[in-house]
């Protein structure tokens, strides 16, 4: 009994929650269940975190690099850290859910305060599409120069 009323009497201690990035406006949401289809995870993104302030947007996407993943953009900085204090570890749709301030500032806050420059972000767009080309093709020339398994070189001298 004694045990027990200890263990009542002391509160649940939070997650800590530690952040490799500076606050931001936007919060960056991982480890969300893949079973969830898009429209239906925004929504219930956007119903969580409401109460921490205004939101301006939520980025989800479906792609094999983003799975899992969303961006959560409030209006201010205090509604963020509130928000990544006291959802970390929040169980949302059978999982914790694991929070972090985005590594760099959104499109929609960039937009907001007049620094979004449209220009900048289709030329890193397209020096990211380049190097994954150069990529691709890299991969190609190491794939035909790799010499051939003895079963394909006996495969090859039948035909």
């Amino acid at each position: 009994q004694r045990a027990l009323a200890t263990a009542c009497a002391a509160p649940m201690a939070a997650p800590a929650a530690t952040s490799a990035n500076a606050p931001k406006e936007t919060v960056y949401v991982n480890n969300l269940s893949e079973k969830v289809n898009q429209e239906e995870m925004k929504k219930s993104l956007y119903a969580v975190f409401a109460p921490f302030g205004p939101i301006i947007d939520i980025v989800h996407f479906k792609s094999n690099k983003m799975r899992g993943q969303a961006f959560v953009v409030f209006r201010d900085v205090p509604a963020a850290s509130s928000a990544v204090r006291q959802m970390q570890g929040f169980p949302f749709y059978d999982k914790p859910m694991k929070l972090d301030y985005a590594k760099a500032k959104s499109d929609a806050t960039a937009k907001l305060d007049g620094s979004y420059l449209a220009k900048v972000r289709e030329e890193r767009t397209a020096k990211r599409r380049a190097e994954r080309e150069e990529r691709k093709a890299g991969a190609k020339k190491e794939k035909a120069a790799a010499p051939k398994a003895p079963r394909e070189e006996a495969a090859d001298a039948e035909m």
